[in-house]
C-alpha cells in the first residue's frame, strides 16, 4: 500500500506539471525561453552588419634625389626611385542604402586607395564624398546593392550611465563587440579636433576601432568611435565618440555642399581662468579673452578688439571661449547676433553679422 500510494502521488505531480496552470505549451520546444535580460545579441544583430572594415593604401615614393650639384655626376649616381604601399586599417558605418559610409577622417587621410569590406564577405572601392577635419569625420560611398544600414538616432538622448556597445575591427582581428557605459557627455578641450563635443565611454576601443559604431542596447547608432586617451597607445578605459547627431549634420553638408558650412567670426579666443578674471576685474570666471582679430573679418567689422572679453552671445553667458566658438560655428552664415563684451571696465553690446568659415586646411 505505501508503494502504491507513492506511485499515485508521483503520477499526480507529473500530470500537474504537464497539464496544470502555468504548464508550457505542448507545441513549444522544451528550450523555448524569453529573451535574456543580460544579452544584447538583438542589438548587435541589428547593427553589426552595417559596420564595415575600411582598408586604405598610400603610395609612397622614395629615391630620385640628386646627390650633387654636378649634372653629370647626378646622371650616373642618382638614387633609383622606389614606390611602396603603406596599408592601414579602420572601421566605418553604413548609414544609407545609397552606400554612404561614415568614418573618421584620420582613417582615410592621405589615402590613395580605399577599400570597404562588409561583414557578409563583399567588398568595394570607395570614393570620398567629403571630409571634415574639424570634427575628424569623413563620408565615403560604395556602389553595392542590398546594403545593410544602421539607424542614426535612437528615441532617447544619451545619458551618463547608459550601457553602450562599440563595434569595429580592433587590431585587425575581425569584427569585435565590446561593452561599457557612457562615462561622460560633452567632453571638450581634448585636442582631438577643432570642434569637440564627445561622448566618453569605457567600452574597449583600440587601433582599428576608429570610425566604427557606438550603439545603444536597442541597436541605434549613438556615436562614431574616434579616439582614446592613453599614455602608450593602448586602451585604458577612456574612449571618445562623436555623437551621431553631429555626424548626421556633417554628412548632410558633405552630401549637399562637399564640405561643412559653419559660421565665422574671425577671432582667436583664450579661455578665461581665475588669474585672468582677476586681471580683468571680473567677478565670475566666464567667457574668453580675444587674443587676435582677423583683418576684414565680421569681428573687425563689428568693432571687436584684441583684449576684449567675450562673455556672452545674445545675452546668454558663455562658460568659456570654447563654448562661444562652438556657438558661432553652429550659427548659419548671414545671421545677426549681439556679442556681449567686457572692455576694460565697461560692458558693451556689439552687433555682428556672422560670416562663412573658410575651409579647414587638410
Amino acid at each position: 500500500m505505501p508503494v502504491v500510494a507513492g506511485l499515485a502521488v508521483g503520477l499526480s505531480v507529473l500530470w500537474w506539471y504537464e497539464h496544470g496552470p502555468g504548464a508550457r505549451d505542448a507545441g513549444a520546444p522544451a528550450t523555448a525561453t524569453a529573451p535574456r535580460a543580460d544579452s544584447y545579441s538583438d542589438a548587435v544583430a541589428r547593427a553589426a552588419p552595417a559596420v564595415v572594415n575600411v582598408y586604405t593604401t598610400q603610395i609612397v615614393t622614395r629615391g630620385g634625389e640628386q646627390l650633387s650639384d654636378d649634372p653629370l655626376f647626378n646622371r650616373f649616381m642618382e638614387r633609383p626611385r622606389r614606390e611602396r604601399a603603406l596599408a592601414s586599417l579602420g572601421s566605418g558605418v553604413l548609414v544609407s542604402s545609397e552606400g554612404y559610409v561614415l568614418t573618421s577622417y584620420h582613417v582615410i587621410r592621405d589615402a590613395d586607395e580605399i577599400l570597404v569590406a562588409l561583414r557578409d564577405g563583399r567588398d568595394a572601392p570607395a570614393r570620398v564624398v567629403g571630409t571634415d577635419p574639424e570634427t575628424d569625420l569623413a563620408l565615403l560611398q560604395i556602389a553595392l546593392e542590398d546594403l545593410p544600414q544602421i539607424e542614426l538616432n535612437g528615441p532617447q538622448p544619451v545619458s551618463v550611465g547608459d550601457v553602450v556597445l562599440a563595434i569595429g575591427n580592433p587590431l585587425g582581428v575581425g569584427q569585435t563587440v565590446s561593452m561599457g557605459i557612457v562615462s561622460a557627455t560633452g567632453r571638450t578641450h581634448l585636442g582631438i579636433a577643432t570642434f569637440e563635443n564627445f561622448i566618453q565611454t569605457d567600452a574597449a576601443i583600440n587601433r582599428g576601432n576608429s570610425g566604427g559604431a557606438l550603439i545603444n542596447t536597442r541597436g541605434h547608432l549613438i556615436g562614431i568611435n574616434t579616439a582614446i586617451l592613453s599614455s602608450d597607445g593602448n586602451w585604458q578605459g577612456i574612449g571618445f565618440a562623436t555623437p551621431a547627431s553631429i555626424a548626421s549634420e556633417v554628412m548632410s553638408d558633405l552630401i549637399e555642399h562637399g564640405r561643412v558650412i559653419r559660421g565665422y567670426l574671425g577671432v582667436t579666443v583664450q579661455d578665461i581662468n581665475p588669474t585672468l578674471a582677476e586681471t580683468f576685474g571680473m567677478d565670475d570666471v566666464v567667457g574668453g579673452v580675444v587674443t587676435e582679430v582677423v583683418s576684414g573679418s565680421p569681428a573687425q567689422d563689428a568693432g571687436l578688439q584684441a583684449g576684449d572679453v567675450l562673455i556672452g552671445i545674445d545675452g546668454n553667458t558663455m562658460k568659456d571661449g570654447y563654448e562661444a566658438m562652438n556657438r558661432i560655428a553652429g550659427t548659419e552664415p548671414g545671421t545677426k547676433l549681439t556679442l556681449n563684451v567686457r572692455r576694460n571696465t565697461q560692458e558693451l553690446e556689439l552687433d555682428v553679422t556672422i560670416g562663412t568659415r573658410p575651409p579647414a586646411n587638410e
